[in-house]
């Protein structure tokens, strides 16, 4: 572990280029930077208002700050499962099938090894704070075992303990060998919550309740679970309206769609997010603004699994709460925030000419800015996840921020607007990310792990899985 390690008192950052706070206002300052103490801003502004002393003061001359990007769904563990050929070109269900005996070999290591490298890849590219979705325990496997892999890496974790309760016997999708008993699942939610979860300013690790979906667990979890979460003031995730497979599946079994049974289950407030909802419609996207229920929204990975296009514009316009997700490393194969706000604001634009081909009178459908795509990556992130210290650079947040140099090939003739190049240009890694007023990125370097060590202990663990 790196000396940087270390809470530091004070902390200047002082000449950036240009920083984007993301506040109220939106103010972009020129030749600015940023004062913190104790892991909290305490001044945003100009340079020359900013004072000159703390116990490490950083020069950012020609470099762009923005706030930490926020990752608001992802599954660590499938870091092991990239690319894999027999899942490279199947839709959700069958990919999923083809999956769910990979990583029923998984074991505890395995779990520590995927969260690192994950974590690493995240915090490469800016993010600050990651949601994770882990639903699968096999071979004595915990939650614990993440948690305290990111505690190393130093990156703020909404540590999501999913579950699966219904198989293939009872008319489920994962494999009997997958799914845990509901009894052990909800006595292992309110151990977790217990021991991990802490709701003050500034939290490194938070809780969240998440049984896996529609189609893997049963209705009295699902109820269950949302009661247990509200007794203990956590938050509810999900996976929700991903495909068309899945709203067939809720009509069949249920008979509804996959909004309106979340409705029946307890499951909409402002303390649920949905990962998905690709296939919603109008009634659905207004119910959740009415309710507060927020969205992960996945670009790439819908892509990748020719899942659909989620009405991305269209949640936002109508009031919907909406962070970006990565997803699980093996839908989406990288774990690059900046890169999926780029694919969010290139896949809307898309959508919105697909509806504008149908529009009469010659109308030009909104297109979806650079400015847009980071938003939802920074405050809209933070707003889905119920946090009220990160997403934005403004006094008493935490110091949750990233630094780009400028002076980039990627970025060659397009300095007329910076914060516009880092979404229209190739997604480029961070030079620096600062959780918390401490280095985890410094000079594009990890700070908190000796990286070549993990990549050749992960290699060998994804080899050792798909041996078997």
């Amino acid at each position: 572990m790196s000396d940087n390690w270390t809470t530091l008192t004070t902390l200047l950052i002082k000449n950036a280029a240009l920083v984007a706070t993301f506040d109220d206002q939106r103010r972009e300052l020129r030749d600015a930077g940023l004062f913190v103490r104790d892991g909290v801003i305490e001044k945003v502004g100009p340079t020359a208002q900013l004072p000159e002393i703390a116990d490490e003061v950083f020069d950012l001359a020609g470099h762009i700050i923005l706030p930490g990007l926020i990752n608001t769904h992802h599954h660590f563990y499938q870091t092991l499962t990239r690319a894999v050929p027999a899942a490279q070109n199947a839709n959700l269900f069958n990919w999923l099938k083809t999956l769910y005996p990979i990583w029923a070999r998984m074991r505890p290591e395995d779990i520590i090894v995927s969260t690192q490298i994950a974590l690493a890849e995240l915090a490469l590219s800016g993010c600050t704070t990651a949601a994770d979705h882990l639903y699968v325990f096999p071979n004595g496997v915990r939650l614990d075992d993440e948690i305290d892999a990111a505690l190393q890496i130093g990156v703020r974790l909404q540590a999501s303990r999913g579950s699966m309760s219904v198989g293939e016997s009872q008319g489920g999708l994962p494999p009997d060998s997958v799914v845990e008993k509901e009894d052990e699942i909800l006595a292992d939610s309110a151990r977790l919550i217990e021991e991990y979860h802490d709701a003050d300013h500034g939290a490194m690790t938070q809780v969240v309740l998440a049984p896996c979906s529609p189609f893997s667990v049963s209705q009295d979890l699902m109820r269950e679970t949302a009661k247990l979460a509200r007794e203990y003031k956590v938050m509810l995730h999900t996976h929700l309206a991903e495909t068309q497979d899945e709203e067939k599946y809720t009509q069949e079994n249920f008979g509804m769609r996959p909004v309106a049974w979340m409705e029946t289950l307890g499951w909409t407030g402002e303390d649920v997010w949905f990962a998905h909802s690709v296939h919603v419609n109008d009634a659905e996207i207004a119910h959740y603004a009415e309710k507060g229920c927020g969205v992960a929204h996945c670009a790439t990975s819908n892509m990748r699994l020719a899942s659909g296009i989620a009405p991305l514009l269209k949640m936002l316009n109508t009031g919907v709460k909406v962070g970006l997700g990565v997803d699980g490393s093996a839908s989406n194969d990288s774990s690059h925030m900046l890169a999926e706000a780029r694919q969010a604001m290139l896949l809307a634009r898309l959508d919105a000419g697909l509806r504008g081909a149908s529009l009469s009178g010659g109308e030009t459908p909104a297109l979806m800015t650079a400015r847009q795509a980071l938003e939802v990556a920074t405050r809209g992130g933070a707003a889905v996840l119920g946090r009220g210290d990160i997403g934005s650079l403004e006094v008493g947040k935490c110091a949750d921020f990233f630094a780009v140099k400028l002076d980039k090939l990627d970025f060659a003739g397009a300095l007329h607007d910076p914060l516009a190049a880092l979404v229209f240009c190739a997604p480029v890694r961070a030079d620096h990310t600062v959780v918390g007023g401490r280095f985890v990125v410094k000079g594009g370097e990890l700070q908190t792990l000796e990286l070549p060590q993990v990549i050749e202990t992960h290699n060998r663990t994804a080899a050792r899985l798909l041996a078997n």
